[in-house]
């Protein structure tokens, strides 16, 4: 995958960090914990780039203040 066309899974809100040193990163989506990017992992195993990708959206509790 071209770096135009890579998901950036840390803009995504399915997106979340673990804390399980083993596999640090999560996909609420899709139900799953991984070592590298979620996005990464469904190209590697279908083929075809993450389809439930969606943007944070801004302010609410998500948006931290600084």
């Amino acid at each position: 995958m071209t770096e135009a066309k890579r998901i950036d899974c840390m803009k995504c809100k399915h997106f979340y960090v673990t804390w399980d040193p083993g596999f640090p990163r999560g996909c609420r989506a899709f139900g799953f914990k991984t070592k590298s990017m979620p996005s990464q992992t469904v190209l590697s195993s279908s083929g075809q780039p993450c389809m439930n990708f969606e943007l944070k959206g801004t302010g609410g509790k998500d948006q931290r203040s600084g």
